[in-house]
């Protein structure tokens, strides 16, 4: 049975975005100044979305460029994790017990797999080899998303309830800080290089950035109306921002501090994704529960035009590209299922059933695990610790 104050933490987690953009959704570069609380580019060599292609077992065969790996899917009403085998299409693992888990990140080398459960202010570790619970920590509250750094040794979580960001060893758990932040904050993703992270705050309007050595918030830039998520180029300098009030995706230079282009989505976005070579910006175009969205918009993310739109399930949340930039895997919210894309023909190939509401997505280097089809954890509910929140967290 759930406890007495599930309801009202799932209602706050489903409408941090609705407060302006009237969508029915769930709560979901050295950043050093130069001086003037800039964000200096960075000259690293692109990783992948914001994590290497890294693991213990590779992404794909460089030779064929066959696709290998495991997507990893939030199924938010469902209270559960979906492994679905990339290569494949089959769902090869259900994890229930995670109350509300809105977002899923993949360690950069897939041997952990993180999510948040907004129920319980959570932060969830399981381990990809055995679907067993790793390790947990308390939140802020109301938590969104999480990521890690791309060497995969700091755990980032924005917490939408309280307007923070809790960062975390990823080795231990231990908190190393707690950021105050804008209003709203909602999906994050660290700079290909690992020295900051920017965070789109949906109350706000704006995106912050944070330096990921001091744990200093280095810049404050107004977006638009209701910002879901980021993407950030591989210099360091660009992000892109998706705008759920008004369609649209921005694009922010991080130095400049300003937005410098923008496009026309055929719905209210929520989730971006940039390919690894950075030629193609796909947007998951959700729209509302009353008027749901059907499309993955692919854009060019140097002219910001939207070159090509695919066609999906209803309500279109959460995306994620494999290291080869041939396939992508989106979330249909309303369907409950996953759509499978093909990014050289921009065609549906598959759709994948999943859990309840399914939200957040993200792609492993490692190949699934034989196992059980379905395992059960039990996560603290940190929730209850205190009436507020969580004291001296």
């Amino acid at each position: 049975m759930l406890n007495a104050s599930r309801g009202r933490r799932r209602a706050l987690s489903l409408t941090v975005l609705a407060t302006t953009a009237a969508l029915t959704l769930a709560a979901c570069g050295q950043s050093a100044s130069d001086g003037d609380g800039s964000v200096a580019p960075s000259s690293t060599a692109p990783v992948v979305g914001g994590q290497t292609a890294q693991g213990r077992e590779t992404a794909q065969n460089n030779e064929t460029g066959e696709i290998t790996g495991t997507v990893w899917v939030a199924n938010e009403d469902g209270d559960s994790l979906t492994a679905i085998d990339a290569a494949t299409g089959a769902v090869v693992s259900t994890v229930s017990g995670i109350e509300s888990p809105h977002n899923v990140q993949a360690a950069p080398d897939g041997s952990t797999v993180w999510a948040v459960s907004g129920n319980n202010d959570a932060l969830v570790a399981l381990d990809a080899d055995t679907y067993e619970l790793a390790d947990t920590s308390p939140t802020g509250a109301g938590p969104a998303h999480v990521v890690l750094t791309p060497d995969g040794d700091q755990v980032y979580v924005t917490n939408a309830g309280d307007d923070t960001l809790s960062v975390y060893d990823a080795a231990s758990l231990e908190s190393r800080a707690t950021v105050d932040l804008s209003a709203g904050p909602h999906g994050l993703r660290p700079t290909p290089d690992g020295s900051a992270v920017v965070i789109a705050n949906s109350t706000a309007g704006t995106i912050d950035v944070v330096d990921t050595a001091t744990h200093d918030l280095t810049a404050t830039i107004p977006v638009g109306d209701s910002p879901a998520q980021v993407a950030v180029g591989a210099d360091g300098r660009h992000a892109y921002v998706s705008l759920s009030g008004s369609s649209a995706v921005v694009k922010v230079d991080l130095v400049a501090q300003k937005v410098t282009g923008s496009t026309q989505v055929p719905a209210p976005p929520v989730q971006l994704y940039l390919s690894a070579d950075g030629t193609r910006l796909l947007s998951a175009d959700q729209g509302t529960e009353g008027a749901p969205g059907s499309t993955v918009s692919v854009i060019d993310p140097g002219s910001m035009t939207v070159e090509a739109t695919i066609p999906t399930g209803s309500g279109p949340h959460g995306v994620v590209i494999e290291p080869t930039g041939q396939r992508a895997w989106v979330t249909n919210l309303y369907d409950d299922t996953v759509s499978v894309l093909d990014l050289t023909t921009n065609e549906t190939i598959a759709t994948v059933p999943t859990g309840d509401k399914p939200n957040g997505i993200s792609y492993s280097p490692q190949q699934p695990a034989a196992g059980p089809g379905a395992t059960a954890i039990s996560v603290p509910d940190y929730a209850t610790e205190t009436e507020g929140g969580h004291e001296g967290h």
